[in-house]
């Protein structure tokens, strides 16, 4: 099999993968996509295909949709926790890893919060990531990401090795590459004659293969174990033109390099997928996916709409007695003249119900988008409305939203586990537990905060000893209670020594009343 065959679950959704990227992207490239998601009608020209597609007006539900989970989830910071440097201790060599690392995660300037966005970004999309975990050498010596799309994630094995299942193959595309790639292993000199023009850089297909290698073992009893090996794969130039040549190569192996961490090759391979219900290699189906169903047969049933409405709502006239090679001219200062008796002069006027038929269908699917995740999109009531009610109406699109919250916050934490492990000198990423790493996404939808009363709960618990002041402050925090960006350290340092205490029962009702 050649290196760039796919797996079986790839050629499965790439087709619903490359529907959700068109819809997104919004209507100039779902028309550009034609007949796949427009059918032409019975019978009908290029011509009048074209002009049927350009009256039709795409209403794109599904990004808005997209758009709202996105700022939901992020309405809220992220809650990161990384090894910080403080200040009653010397400096940490986690804690300075940590920081550039969270201002600079992928060596191209995206910070821990902003590759968090896009991580999430793209697994609301099409429901599915990844992540590559690797060191850069030189002056730097840091871990870094590398992102990968669902459509660059070619093929995957898992193998059950040492009693666990781990991942065995992962083969990714990464595009057209040029010029002194050094993570690559691309080099001008090893594939280009002659110099490479900075304006018209030469650039070759490049898939990266990442896999374990059997090893045999050494010791008394030459147990074999496994090895992390990388493998640079480039697009030959110069290919036969005659396909049953059998020498002709599409692919060919330009390097093969085994990552190191502490003088010794890995035995794992860093890589991390990103999904809406787990982080498995597994493909899941798409959120959106079926708010993009509607919306496409929104847009074509809108096509039919305007198709009849050019032909019947279009005022046409009609003449009878009049002689057939006459012109006949229409404007407010022409008389049609004719001595024929009985002759007659009219407009056309649609009537029926046929249109109202799409009307009707259209205003259907747009309640269906809203039902099915787009309460953007939904009509404002003009009655009030309970908060209980709203919440129990939006129940579905929350469990949707928090499932896919916390399964990339569950991946997210696992990379900063890779990378933690990678400065420090633990044995197994395994071994890095939440207490040391952890990303947490908002999933508290709600934008109504603390009432008075759930505040004056929260405090009393305090008082009674049930929960610590740092537990109270983080409620607090949560509950939109604290001012923005204020952390649970930086409030219990406004609150100061002096205020550590309990209130007394009668503050804390004054304080209530305020409030309220």
């Amino acid at each position: 099999m050649p290196v760039n065959s796919t797996h079986p679950q790839y050629d499965q959704f790439q087709p619903a993968w490359t529907r959700a990227r068109a819809v997104l992207a919004g209507e100039d490239a779902v028309k550009e996509g034609g007949i796949k998601y427009l059918p032409m009608l019975e019978a009908q020209s290029e011509h009048e295909y074209a002009a049927y597609k350009a009256r039709a007006s795409f209403f794109n539900g599904t990004a808005r949709t997209a758009e709202g989970y996105l700022g939901l989830i992020f309405r809220r910071p992220p809650f990161i926790k990384v090894p910080e440097a403080q200040a009653d201790k010397p400096p940490s060599g986690l804690a300075e890893a940590f920081s550039n690392f969270s201002a600079d995660v992928d060596l191209l300037g995206t910070t821990l919060n902003a590759y968090a966005k896009n991580v999430v970004s793209e697994v609301i999309a099409v429901g599915r990531a990844g992540t590559l975990l690797d060191w850069s050498e030189g002056s730097e010596s840091r871990a870094y990401c590398s992102f990968y799309r669902a459509e660059q994630i070619l093929n995957w094995q898992v193998d059950r090795i040492n009693g666990r299942t781990l991942l065995s193959l992962i083969v990714l595309f990464e595009g057209s590459v040029s010029g002194d790639n050094s993570a690559s292993g691309y080099r001008p000199s090893q594939m280009d004659s002659g110099a490479l023009d900075p304006f018209e850089p030469k650039c070759r297909d490049q898939i990266r293969v990442l896999k374990l290698v059997v090893t045999e073992g050494t010791g008394p009893n030459r147990s074999s174990g496994y090895l992390y090996v990388v493998e640079i794969w480039v697009r030959t130039q110069k290919q036969s033109a005659d396909p049953g040549d059998p020498n002709k190569k599409e692919w060919e192996l330009l390097d093969t390099r085994v990552p190191m961490r502490l003088g010794k090759p890995l035995t794992a391979i860093p890589f991390i997928f990103h999904g809406p219900r787990h982080s498995l290699p597994d493909v899941e189906k798409l959120p959106l996916a079926d708010i993009i169903a509607v919306n496409l047969d929104h847009y074509r049933l809108d096509a039919d709409y305007k198709h009849g409405m050019h032909y019947t709502a279009m005022p046409t006239a009609w003449v009878s007695g009049f002689e057939k090679g006459s012109s006949l001219k229409v404007g407010a200062s022409t008389a049609w003249v004719t001595e024929t008796p009985g002759a007659k002069a009219e407009y056309l006027e649609f009537t029926g119900q046929g249109l109202t038929t799409f009307e009707r269908a259209m205003d259907r699917d747009e309640r269906l988008l809203a039902i099915l995740g787009s309460r953007l999109l939904e009509g404002q009531k003009k009655v009030g409305e309970a908060a209980q009610a709203i919440e129990l109406r939006q129940s579905g699109e929350n469990s949707v939203l928090s499932s896919l919250a916390n399964s990339v916050s569950q991946s997210l934490t696992r990379l900063l586990q890779w990378v933690y492990w990678w400065h420090s000198g633990e044995e197994k990423p395994d071994r890095i537990d939440e207490t040391k790493v952890l990303v947490e996404l908002n999933t508290d939808f709600s934008i109504k905060g603390l009432d008075p009363q759930e505040i004056q709960a929260v405090v009393a618990a305090w008082q009674a000893g049930a929960i610590s002041r740092e537990t109270m402050t983080d409620i607090f925090r949560r509950g939109e209670v604290l001012p923005e960006g204020r952390s649970v350290e930086e409030e219990i340092a406004a609150i100061g020594p002096s205020q550590s205490s309990a209130p007394s029962p009668l503050l804390l009702n004054q304080k209530s009343r305020i409030l309220a």
